[in-house]
């Protein structure tokens, strides 16, 4: 079921030392969020995920954890040894926004979820988790992280239903009432904009499209983006709110060592910008002139299309974190000329 050679159970006895465990700790945000902490002196870490793709493996080279266990043994593990952990940041998830089996997210990521909170309430620990921003579908009623709107969101596809199925349980079981009975003493849930970053090179198609650009333009010279379907937005005009997976990284730790108030919080730049803006980006990035033209928007995904998002920080800003984020020509520069750039490096 499982390689072996990715498993190791620390010791189920009481430690000296308190652990911090990351799941989806070989995929793409939880990797990133691992070396991360081991730069802030974090190495007591506990990773998990399910370590059945060998191209994730890299992933976690040259990181420094405690060990591993595997997704499915986790829960088994933490109930043995729940003292020794100080916070979990459950960053693992099924993230294909194409796949329409309800059943396969309904398991990975709703009652995972679900059984982790439970497990964290019990055991008195904080839980720091991945939302999304496909929860707000097409932004009928905008991009506000407000607990008061959350259960009225309309997600576009299974992925975001999943992931809104879950925000929604979770604010119900928190109640008004602050901190009590059913949650964790401390938790926030983070809903991700258009993340993007090294380490995602195993994601194929969900890849963010600064990657796919960047390969695109390294093979052939040029790159094409989606046309248009819709009257109010010119081709190449269709904008996201695209955050460099280090400023993710940051906000996550600031969460995990200030532990500002309970609740679900918006996680992207503040700011839309187009995707003829990140292809320039990504040109200017290679040291190449734009060459950039048009292809149909794939049926299978054109009807559940986000033509625009746009995170509304103030929450994030308010709870006391006033780092600035990487511009888009920024983030872009730093993962094209020192990862992509080199054989796709690991960060």
């Amino acid at each position: 079921m499982y390689d072996s050679d990715w498993l190791f159970l620390p010791d189920t006895q009481p430690t000296s030392y308190i652990m911090i465990v990351v799941t989806g700790a070989a995929g793409f945000i939880g990797s990133c969020m691992v070396k991360r902490l081991n730069e802030a002196g974090y190495t007591d870490l506990l990773v998990v995920d399910d370590f059945l793709r060998h191209d994730k493996k890299r992933n976690l080279e040259g990181k420094e954890y405690r060990g591993t266990v595997h997704r499915i043994q986790f829960m088994r593990w933490l109930e043995r040894n729940h003292l020794d952990v100080d916070a979990i940041l459950h960053l693992g998830a099924r993230t294909d926004t194409t796949e329409m089996r309800t059943d396969i997210f309904d398991e990975l990521n709703l009652e995972y979820s679900r059984a982790l909170w439970m497990l964290c309430s019990g055991f008195n620990i904080p839980l720091y988790y991945a939302s999304s921003a496909a929860t707000y579908g097409l932004g009928e009623l905008g991009f506000s992280d407000d607990h008061t709107l959350i259960p009225f969101l309309k997600p576009l596809n299974p992925y975001g239903q999943s992931k809104q199925d879950f925000d929604v349980w979770a604010l119900d079981m928190a109640g008004e009432k602050g901190r009590g009975a059913g949650q964790p003493p401390v938790w926030a849930g983070f809903k991700f904009f258009n993340v993007y970053g090294p380490n995602e090179y195993h994601k194929g198609r969900m890849a963010s499209v600064v990657m796919h650009t960047a390969r695109k333009i390294k093979a052939t010279g040029s790159m094409q983006l989606f046309r248009s379907h819709r009257p109010d937005y010119k081709d190449g005009e269709q904008s996201r709110d695209f955050i460099y997976v280090k400023d993710v990284t940051d906000v996550l730790l600031y969460f995990l060592e200030n532990k500002p108030a309970s609740g679900i919080y918006n996680l992207g730049t503040g700011k839309a910008r187009s995707f003829l803006d990140l292809a320039n980006a990504t040109f200017h990035a290679l040291g190449l002139e734009p060459d950039i033209s048009f292809v149909d928007t794939p049926e299978d995904i054109r009807d559940t299309y986000q033509y625009f998002t746009q995170a509304e920080m103030d929450k994030i800003r308010a709870a006391g974190y006033q780092e600035p984020f990487h511009g888009l020509e920024a983030g872009i520069e730093d993962y094209v000329q020192r990862y992509l750039a080199h054989d796709e490096a690991i960060y």
